[in-house]
């Protein structure tokens, strides 16, 4: 078993509350170690391009409180072409993806690293991994995702700090929604996932809530607004997921038609035409869900995940996920996971029958 002296730590993908945290955790396990770490700026491509983009974490770059704020300190990269590369000064560069192979290759020898802790979601993870099978360079990962929906693990860092996000803005336009009898339609993220919009919606006490997974008609959120109504309350709250289908069967997107945006304004605009005269006003939580101050949960989780992968890497363990199951810290294999489908909503799940039980509409 190869001796680990020093490693590599990245975060990949979209941002989200809990990563620097994990920085924090691998970085304070490694050092404990004896080990030297160093921090990978913007994803892979602090490797790849040149000059790289590299530093050597030290506890003093934690003097300052990172581990208990959004973002991720080492930067990151979402955009979509793992070809296009920034480089330090702002300027692109496009490379193959063998100079991107043999370019990673050369930076991880050039640094000396013995392995990489990588932070990504499912899109990220594939990728990096892909990189290092084929440059020959050890890694473990840990997930990230708000959505929740990362293959192998009950939970993933950011889910909880989001919810939290969508339940607090839930309670701040309830008021606004009783002072002035309104529906107030809320649009989530969530891609292919309700996750986020089912548990936020559950901790918010919404009215109706609308995910990927679950069917709904228009004419089942009509009559659940109507029924409240009869009941007595001229206000509700409705959650929606960003990736849900419009009546129609049709994703919504945004006016860059790459990312879903738009279906809280499209029931919105909808309602308002029914014959009830429904007052409805529509809010795209947007960016603000992927921001703030790691809750407690997270900084657990994070600091949890960071431990175990540093562990690992000690026992001689590579090429693994660091996951959660049966609420427990445990690890899988990463070519397996890899093979796992993200994990969506259970419609028969115990969430979906949480809504129902609480007399929420969830679809059909």
């Amino acid at each position: 078993m190869e001796t680990i002296k020093r490693i590599g730590v990245l975060t990949s993908g979209g941002d989200c509350s809990g990563l620097n945290t994990a920085i924090w955790a691998v970085t304070s396990s490694a050092i404990s170690k004896g080990w030297e770490v160093f921090a990978i700026e913007n994803a892979t491509d602090g490797l790849i391009v040149r000059p790289m983009r590299y530093r050597k974490l030290t506890m003093a770059d934690f003097n300052f409180p990172y581990a208990k704020i959004g973002g991720t300190m080492l930067g990151t990269n979402n955009s979509g072409n793992p070809n296009i590369l920034r480089r330090a000064d702002g300027t692109i560069e496009e490379l193959t993806n063998e100079q991107i192979i043999q370019r990673f290759h050369d930076g991880v020898k050039e640094l000396g690293l013995d392995a990489l802790v990588v932070i990504g979601g499912d899109g990220s993870m594939a990728i990096v991994s892909n990189y290092c099978k084929q440059a020959g360079v050890k890694m473990v990962g840990i997930p990230k995702t708000i959505d929740n929906d990362a293959p192998a693990t009950e939970e993933a860092i950011g889910f909880s700090t989001a919810r939290d996000i969508v339940m607090k803005a839930l309670d701040e336009v309830d008021t606004t929604a009783h002072s002035h009898e309104r529906i107030m339609i809320l649009e989530v993220m969530g891609r292919g996932a309700g996750h986020l919009a089912l548990e936020g919606a559950i901790a918010g006490m919404a009215d109706i809530c609308l995910i990927p997974e679950v069917p709904y008609t228009y004419e089942g959120v009509v009559e659940k607004l109507r029924a409240l109504r009869k009941a007595g309350r001229r206000h509700a709250l409705m959650v929606v997921a960003e990736g849900i289908k419009n009546p129609e069967g049709k994703l919504v997107y945004s006016s860059n038609g790459r990312t879903f945006a738009g279906v809280s304004a499209y029931f919105a605009e909808r309602l308002a035409t029914e014959p009830d005269k429904f007052n409805v006003r529509a809010t795209i939580l947007g960016h603000v869900q992927r921001g703030g101050s790691p809750d407690a949960q997270d900084r657990i989780l994070a600091s949890s995940f960071g431990v175990h992968a540093v562990n690992l890497l000690e026992q001689g363990l590579t090429n693994r996920v660091v996951v959660c199951r049966d609420g427990k810290v445990s690890d899988m294999a990463l070519n397996n996971v890899l093979k796992i489908a993200n994990t969506p909503v259970d419609p028969n799940g115990e969430m979906v029958r949480v809504a129902r039980g609480l007399g929420m509409y969830v679809g059909e």
